[in-house]
């Protein structure tokens, strides 16, 4: 498949290898950037719950863990033109790590809450760098047919690490006395991951044009190559519309009730389970996107989620099969996530990766959380069921718009105006 977009370099061009990483190391790579997530979410948010502070303001420090996954494309361009996506990795990593270990040194109290703002915000900021990173090694050092795999295995990463940073940190938490050693613990773990680096075959992954304003010029032209490409703008699509945005999963908790399911069950489904589960399935959905249309993949991802959710609303309301298809949509949104990321690699090509991933992953932010609030709105108004419903129908149509759009850009394909292939 032809290059998206113009290559960075403007000298030379990246230094080709002989063989590619296997695409394994991407889940040891993005697994700090997991585990910083889950430890926050989990881990530190239970203590400050057990601590007496508020649910309000645990939400709003949650909320500001947000804040730099949203704009992170604003200093993307800073990972693909400065250092090395490797260096980039180390540092990013060191600084996740060291934020987890203040996180667990600071005192989970209402007094303590601006200044453990203050580092999870930074330690977020952090992580945005360390997942840029990461995507540039994965766009430059994983051939077209070995993609989706990639996607897989770094989705499997980060839903895992979650897993491991929330379950695992919450359970060391519980059963030792000082409240650092859960941080310190997956600090030193988050630090290990780095050992994935040996593994990258890809060197010198960027070699940058001179001068700085260059470098940007360069990025510049690159991100609108990509959004001329029909495979760059088909991409941006799928980022706005809520095909398998996975959107119903957090609403899972509310939604126990109805099903009888009991409080342990919703915290062992909803918790370390659902996200190994998720991992899995993105390892099994990434081999399927290499042996089939990426697309094409993805809208089949789409279409399971939404069988899931009507089955789901059809079936009787026990807390059996509440677990049961609360496992299975976590298992089919593991198939979107490695779908999503296998088309988003497709279309970036090389060149700038790291600012290209990183605007396809901010505006695919977007369907997750318009259709939370509309499944929000619909199960207050209608009930769970015709939640589900409501959501797959709006699913089935997004997919159905992009369908009529992929076939009519490939109609128009020989007037485009096409970017050269990169050298």
């Amino acid at each position: 498949m032809p290059q998206a977009g113009r290559p960075l370099m403007t000298a030379s061009t990246t230094r080709a290898v002989a063989l590619p990483s296997h695409p394994i190391v991407f889940l040891f790579l993005i697994l700090p950037f997991g585990i910083l997530a889950g430890y926050l979410s989990v881990t530190i948010a239970y203590q400050l719950s057990r601590a007496g502070v508020g649910s309000t303001e645990i939400a709003g420090l949650l909320a500001i863990s947000y804040l730099p996954h949203t704009w992170k494309f604003l200093w993307a361009p800073v990972v693909d033109t400065t250092m090395t996506p490797k260096r980039w990795h180390v540092l990013a990593t060191s600084l996740c790590a060291s934020g987890m270990y203040a996180m667990g040194v600071v005192p989970p109290t209402a007094a303590s809450m601006p200044l453990l703002t203050a580092i999870v915000l930074l330690s977020n900021l952090a992580a945005t760098f360390l997942a840029m990173a990461v995507e540039s090694l994965m766009a430059h050092d994983t051939p077209d047919e070995e993609k989706g795999r990639a996607a897989g295995w770094f989705q499997a990463g980060n839903l895992g690490g979650v897993g491991v940073g929330g379950g695992i940190g919450l359970w060391v938490a519980e059963r030792v006395a000082q409240s650092w050693i859960p941080g310190a613990m997956l600090a030193a773990v988050s630090m290990l991951c780095c050992a994935g680096l040996f593994f990258i075959r890809q060197r010198d992954t960027v070699q940058h044009a001179e001068g700085v304003w260059q470098n940007m010029r360069d990025v510049g032209r690159d991100l609108l190559g990509v959004a001329r490409s029909r495979a760059g703008y088909l991409g941006l699509l799928i980022c706005f519309l809520p095909i398998g945005s996975g959107a119903a999963s957090n609403l899972w908790s509310i939604l126990a009730t109805d099903w009888k399911a009991s409080a342990d069950t919703v915290a062992v489904v909803n918790g370390m389970l659902s996200g190994l589960v998720a991992a899995g399935g993105s390892i099994v959905g990434g081999y399927l996107c290499d042996r089939m249309d990426r697309k094409t993949a993805y809208g089949v991802f789409g279409m399971l989620m939404a069988g899931c959710a009507v089955a789901m609303g059809l079936a009787p309301r026990t807390e059996t099969t509440y677990i049961l298809f609360v496992t299975l949509y976590a298992f089919i949104t593991g198939f979107c996530y490695a779908g999503f990321s296998a088309v988003v690699l497709e279309a970036i090509g090389g060149g700038a990766a790291a600012t290209k991933y990183s605007l396809f992953a901010s505006l695919s932010n977007m369907p997750i959380a318009y259709m939370t609030a509309v499944n929000g709105w619909t199960n207050k108004h209608w009930g769970a069921s015709s939640m589900l419903y409501i959501e797959a129908a709006i699913g089935m149509a997004a997919l159905g718009l992009f369908i009529g759009v992929a076939r009519l850009s490939r109609r128009a394909a020989p007037a485009q105006v096409h970017v050269p292939e990169a050298a």
